[in-house]
């Protein structure tokens, strides 16, 4: 027989001299077989190349084996490292993954939710982006699970998070406990939950500690305004005003890193004169000088409490607890740009 031929499971069958039936299991390891069966069946599809046809698999099994992410915006890095994470659970789970970048643009968002559809995805991992779910577009009734996104008016939506209000309040701490008294935030413009409660929290440390939230040290970046970029100038700006201020809380790395900059060419030295405290902890923390105090996100734990949610619900499982909200931890990351 010709090697290259593509064979079916027919023929697979015929010449391990075992029915059509014994030939799917093996393949797809579900039922019972003998390990001798096992080595035959196995043996004859990689001498001859077989291939499962996915395509016509999906048609009868009405699953693709795919899952898409929806992702704001990939050049972000902790996106990127989380979509990295989910990848990689669902590649080991045999899945291939649609990873689609929205730019934050909500019309891209809604092409991407009816391109996936279209495809036949089995779920969809939506990372942040806007409140709004475009589930009306869907012909299917299909999982959607967010990380860090709490949809609006979606009850049947789960989603997962980091503890946000908490890092928020640790990041605030820790720098009212290094002695600063006047205390500015840079965060982004949105009504997203993630900035909201990361924003409540600065607001209630300052409060428990008995200091003023000063409106003029609330920096709220406008939405297309680039973190680094945006955050530098805004700071450059805060000094020139003459607005006197100790610390800043900036809700995520490349924003700190901007503060640091702006700080350093204006010859305010960081921790002495100012110190500075990020959010997420990806590498640009620990790389810049000086180094940057900053709140953890368990971005693998993360992933794969996302991931596995979103596997359950795809089999038809319900979670075990019934919850549709979860809350996972944070850690507050003590480095230079804090000490004393």
């Amino acid at each position: 027989m010709d090697k290259k031929k593509s064979l079916s499971i027919k023929e697979i069958a015929k010449l391990a001299n075992v029915s059509v039936a014994t030939v799917s299991r093996v393949i797809n390891n579900n039922g019972r077989f003998s390990e001798e069966t096992r080595i035959r069946v196995q043996k004859i599809i990689d001498q001859y190349g077989y291939r499962t046809n996915m395509a016509a698999k999906s048609l009868r099994m009405a699953k693709s084996k795919t899952v898409g992410i929806i992702v704001p915006n990939i050049n972000n890095e902790w996106f990127s490292l989380l979509v990295l994470e989910i990848e990689k659970y669902f590649f080991e789970k045999n899945y291939s993954v649609f990873i689609c970048n929205t730019s934050q643009t909500e019309a891209k968002e809604i092409a991407y939710f009816q391109s996936l559809d279209s495809k036949m995805v089995d779920g969809i991992m939506c990372i942040s982006g806007s409140e709004e779910l475009p589930t009306g577009i869907m012909t299917r009734d299909i999982p959607i699970v967010c990380i860090d996104r709490k949809p609006k008016n979606h009850h049947n939506v789960y989603y997962v998070e980091s503890n946000h209000y908490s890092g928020g309040y640790l990041a605030t701490e820790e720098l009212i406990k290094k002695g600063c008294k006047r205390i500015a935030i840079v965060s982004r413009n949105k009504s997203l939950s993630v900035n909201q409660q990361r924003l409540e929290g600065y607001r209630q440390a300052l409060k428990d500690y008995g200091l003023e939230a000063y409106d003029e040290l609330q920096i709220l970046l406008d939405v297309s305004s680039p973190n680094y970029d945006g955050t530098k100038h805004a700071v450059e700006k805060l000094v020139q005003s003459n607005i006197p201020f100790d610390g800043v809380f900036a809700t995520n790395d490349w924003r700190a890193y901007g503060v640091v900059v702006a700080l350093t060419e204006n010859h305010i030295r960081v921790p002495q004169d100012v110190k500075v405290i990020g959010f997420d902890d990806i590498p640009i923390s620990y790389a810049c000088h000086p180094s940057l105090s900053t709140i953890h996100q368990n971005t693998k734990l993360l992933a794969q409490k996302a991931s596995g949610l979103l596997l359950s619900l795809m089999n038809g499982e319900n979670p075990v607890d019934n919850e549709k909200h979860y809350i996972l931890p944070v850690e507050l990351i003590q480095r230079d740009s804090t000490q004393i």
